[in-house]
Formats: C-alpha cells, sequence, structure tokens
C-alpha cells in the first residue's frame, strides 16, 4: 500500500458549484472501479457522488444509501455504478452480508462511503479519497 499512498493529489473547493471540476479532476486520475470515501459528517462524501452520477449520466435519483447499505444506478450508456454507506455497519460480518465481496469484484465502479470497516479485507488496486472541512468551511479532497 505504500505505493500507492506515495501519489497523493488533492484539490480545494470553496463552494459547491466547484463540484463538477472535482468531477472532471477525479476522472482524469482514475485508474480503477474501486473509491473508498472518508470524511467527517457533512464533509461531501455524498454530494459529491451525486455530482460524479450526474456527470457520467444517470436517470436516477441519487442519493444516499445510509439506510439501504447499497444503492445500484444504472447510467444511460447501461454501466452500473454501486454506491454504498457503511456507516450503520458494526461489524466486518454485517459488511460481507450485504453482498459487499459481489459488488467489488463484479468489475463495476463501485463507490464506498464509510469504508474503514473494510479497509483491512479490501484488496489492491482502488483509489481512496479523504474530504477535510477547512477551518474557512472549503473541503479539501485527497486522492490516494
Amino acid at each position: 500500500m505504500s505505493d500507492q499512498k506515495s501519489n497523493k493529489q488533492s484539490m480545494v473547493l470553496a463552494t459547491e458549484n466547484e463540484l463538477p471540476d472535482l468531477v472532471r479532476w477525479y476522472l482524469s486520475l482514475k485508474r480503477h472501479p474501486i473509491l473508498l470515501l472518508s470524511g467527517d459528517l457533512g464533509a461531501g462524501k455524498t454530494a459529491f457522488v451525486k455530482a460524479l452520477l450526474q456527470h457520467l449520466g444517470t436517470s436516477d435519483a441519487v442519493s444516499s444509501p445510509s439506510f439501504s447499505i447499497v444503492n445500484q444506478y444504472e447510467l444511460l450508456n447501461g454501466e452500473i455504478i454501486y454506491h454504498m454507506d457503511l456507516y450503520r455497519l458494526e461489524t466486518i460480518e454485517e459488511a460481507f452480508n450485504t453482498g459487499l465481496e459481489e459488488y467489488l469484484y463484479s468489475g463495476d465502479t463501485c463507490l464506498i462511503e464509510w469504508p474503514q470497516i473494510i479497509l483491512d479485507y479490501i484488496e489492491e488496486p482502488y483509489h481512496q479519497m479523504d474530504i477535510e472541512i477547512l477551518e474557512d468551511g472549503s473541503r479539501k479532497f485527497t486522492l490516494i
């Protein structure tokens, strides 16, 4: 994991209006179908996912999978994207009972909020995006 960690790149957003720029930046760097999103509550994980899915072209209404754990979206080109929120899970067994492995190794794009519970069990390659709320309220997005 040390090789992956050495390639950090960051972008700071002052407002949500800049999310399309963040999406284009992420897509220019994307090399793997799995993206792990970490950050405090309200940092912008779901806002980023919504902007990404809108950019990629979904006609589905995008919402947080906090209670369903996994939302599936189909893009206009037929591609499937899984959006997961593992915040409510307390054990790794709960994560695997959701069918997590099937999603992760499907080859489809997986966007995973609150991935801490699975970090020791997920295999590289994947991207990790850490979101930090700065003192002025802006957001720093660091892609690893």
